[in-house]
């Protein structure tokens, strides 16, 4: 069973934490350079999301958050936020995302030579580094107190992994960890064999790269999806919304830069993600524990939330 609203003892608990962060809510929505209106949205979502998250955890045990969004669906103001929101909760936490366990440059033009040359392209499943990222949520979950946890990064303006001297560091064990990213939970697609846009048809006419992340979903990153106790999904509108929430990324970025990709460059930069968007938007919302629809406008418009007897 779904339910579409917050419990009781949540809503009235994300109250009393509104007003005890009121200032910290008012200097977070200003440095991100949000908008008013945002304080709707914390209220709404973003305060009862943090405390029905905390009421998840099982003391002494961390509790580990999936995020499941495309670009644009807000996963870093988020978590950002659900940080900012379990400090005041005396509750300790770290995030990283998929994108920071990226195989480095040499080792995807590697794999390219070797599998097949979509692969140099980072972003799909096969292109990471699945066992940094399981290393990673080991020792942020269980490490040693004593000891500081390297957490990955990524410089995307480098297109390789950021040198490891330049990694923040953090004391683990946390309370709660967030592991976001574009396809966090993603399963492996079925009957798939058919192309269904023009780089699946043009690059890929045999299937050889599709079934490489078919098969690397159903291996590596089922053992790695499999640490998440708990799966939100910031459920985007359709594959329509994904392209033209990146087109207005690339715009922004070209105005701060001078650089960025053409409309045709990015539609088939986006065409690499199409077949894994339609499936999550297909198959996650009858397992996440919680969904946040997304309007067309970016903001969430409504809420499913997993009923705490209705088991996976």
């Amino acid at each position: 069973m779904r339910d579409g609203k917050w419990p009781g003892d949540v809503i009235e608990r994300a109250a009393q934490l509104r007003e005890q962060l009121r200032p910290q809510i008012d200097q977070f929505i200003r440095e991100q350079r949000l908008p008013d209106s945002f304080h709707h949205l914390i209220d709404d979502y973003y305060l009862p999301l943090a405390v029905w998250l905390a009421q998840k955890r099982v003391r002494g045990q961390p509790l580990v958050v999936g995020i499941c969004g495309g670009q644009g669906s807000g996963k870093s103001t988020l978590t950002d936020f659900l940080r900012l929101a379990w400090a005041a909760m005396d509750l300790c936490s770290a995030g990283f995302s998929l994108d920071d366990i990226y195989l480095t440059r040499a080792e995807r033009q590697r794999l390219a030579q070797a599998v097949h040359p979509l692969l140099a392209t980072r972003g799909v499943p096969g292109t990471h580094d699945v066992q940094l990222g399981l290393d990673t949520i080991e020792a942020l979950c269980h490490g040693d107190s004593r000891s500081e946890v390297a957490i990955p990064s990524f410089d995307k303006s480098t297109d390789d992994r950021a040198p490891r001297a330049r990694w923040p560091r953090l004391r683990g064990p946390v309370d709660i960890l967030l592991f976001e990213g574009w396809c966090v939970g993603a399963q492996p697609w079925k009957d798939g064999a058919e192309p269904i846009n023009a780089l699946e048809r043009q690059e890929d006419a045999d299937g050889i790269w599709r079934d490489y992340i078919n098969t690397q979903l159903a291996g590596p990153y089922r053992a790695l999806f499999a640490q998440l106790d708990v799966l939100l999904m910031l459920k985007v509108p359709d594959m329509d919304s994904v392209l033209e929430w990146r087109r207005l990324q690339e715009r922004k970025l070209c105005a701060r830069t001078g650089g960025g990709m053409s409309d045709e460059e990015l539609e088939r930069f986006v065409q690499h993600y199409e077949r894994i968007t339609r499936n999550l938007l297909t198959e996650m919302p009858a397992r996440a524990d919680c969904i946040f629809e997304l309007g067309r406008n970016h903001r969430i418009c409504a809420m499913c939330l997993r009923r705490a007897d209705d088991g996976r």
